[in-house]
């Protein structure tokens, strides 16, 4: 596959890193790991740095950092999800953030403040005074959600021409809070959620190799609650056409100090113990086509 665009605009935008050799048909997302604060975004905030990024999926692209020694390529958002939330359709905007947006039916993101360019982060924490030009947000998609999104569909694309199918790994991270509205596991609470909006977004095979993989790696794992799968894992999954997408959400206790937003002393464990899971993740193949092949 042919290195994307390297303009400035789109360097900026994410961070691809591409296995020596592309053996994988699985590609891996975080799209809420970017640490990016504009200047001119940041002149506007009137929260603090910590409150400001409490909604980031923080370090998530480091606990995924292995997946290109796999042969899967590795794509991580540079912006943070404060200034546009790329896990949203272009559509989702606003109309209390941005002045002239566009009339459209109106969703439960929406009204809670989580648009394309977000209201509100962690706890309902207003980010801003006051709204935003239409051109400032169009602005914000040039800048940091289409480059991404155009990548993001490049390397699908390239999956499923090389292997016949493409595996889009969509991986978060959930505040520990969020275990309360999961399913209660006879282990305990789940260290990680998949989300296939509820067996739309991939095949049967996927779901289940990925909920072994991380079982065996020792996780606790909830299916669908409180998390099925935002705008990517809904967007890009097309199991008819041999595109599959899995969300990953992964409990944000086990690996970091939610107050503080630093990793905690067991990051480098949960790191190692997921390097075992990225790597079965990445060997995964529909098991019809290799029994054709056969």
């Amino acid at each position: 596959m042919a290195q994307p665009d390297a303009s400035p605009m789109i360097e900026r935008a994410f961070r691809l890193v591409l296995p020596r050799k592309r053996s994988s048909c699985a590609v891996f997302s975080s799209p809420h790991s970017g640490r990016r604060y504009p200047p001119s975004f940041m002149a506007r905030v009137v929260l603090d740095e910590l409150r400001l990024r409490s909604s980031e999926d923080a370090y998530v692209d480091r606990l995924i950092e292995a997946a290109p020694r796999f042969g899967a390529p590795l794509l991580a958002a540079t912006y943070s999800r404060a200034f546009v939330d790329l896990n949203r359709a272009a559509s989702e905007m606003d109309p209390a953030v941005v002045h002239g947006a566009p009339k459209q039916p109106t969703n439960a993101r929406i009204c809670a403040g989580l648009g394309v360019i977000p209201r509100v982060v962690g706890e309902g924490r207003e980010i801003m005074s006051g709204k935003i030009t239409l051109f400032e947000a169009e602005s914000r998609l040039a800048r940091g959600y289409r480059p991404y999104h155009n990548c993001l569909a490049r390397l699908l694309t390239d999956s499923r021409d090389r292997f016949g199918e493409a595996i889009l790994f969509d991986c978060h991270s959930m505040p520990s809070e969020a275990r309360r509205a999961a399913p209660r596991l006879a282990a305990g609470p789940p260290d990680i959620v998949l989300g296939d909006r509820y067996g739309a977004a991939c095949a049967p095979w996927v779901f289940e190799a990925a909920h072994a993989a991380f079982v065996d790696a020792g996780f606790r794992v909830a299916r669908n609650a409180p998390f099925a799968g935002g705008h990517i894992t809904q967007y890009y999954g097309r199991p008819s056409q041999n595109t599959h997408a899995l969300q990953i959400e992964i409990d944000r206790a086990i690996y970091m100090d939610e107050a503080n937003i630093t990793p905690n002393p067991g990051f480098d464990a949960i790191r190692d113990r997921l390097s075992g899971v990225l790597d079965a993740l990445s060997r995964l193949r529909n098991p019809g086509q290799a029994m054709a092949a056969e």
